[in-house]
């Protein structure tokens, strides 16, 4: 009888913790864009969020929507992708969306002092 008591009042203790608790955020799931979210100024557009490059036809992700080479999003058709970018053509004109928006590539300068010389060999 007691352990009948006993796992009835943890039961409902479990259950009403659980109640409360919020609820858990996906980590996988990629960050939402919202007019709520974004910065003040800053443009709310399509965002690529993932490219496959494979045998079969080449595939981006729009905003959570998957589209290939010539298929549609919106208003805009997909007409090129390639392994860091996506160009759409739209009425305006073409539109690239980067998979990396603020990465930029830079060449290192190749300088004196990297590796070992002779002199340091010894």
């Amino acid at each position: 009888m007691i352990r009948l008591l006993l796992g009835g009042v943890l039961g409902a203790v479990a259950f009403g913790a659980d109640a409360q608790l919020p609820p858990l955020a996906d980590p996988t799931r990629p960050p939402s864009v919202s007019a709520e979210s974004a910065a003040p100024g800053e443009p709310v557009g399509p965002q690529l969020q993932s490219i496959l490059i494979s045998p079969a036809p080449r595939v981006a992700v729009i905003n959570g929507q998957p589209v290939a080479l010539g298929q549609k999003f919106g208003e805009a058709t997909v007409v090129r992708i390639s392994e860091t970018a996506v160009v759409l053509k739209t009425a305006e004109g073409m539109e690239t969306l980067k998979l990396y928006p603020a990465a930029e590539k830079k060449v290192a300068a190749r300088g004196k002092g990297r590796g070992r010389s002779a002199e340091g060999a010894k």
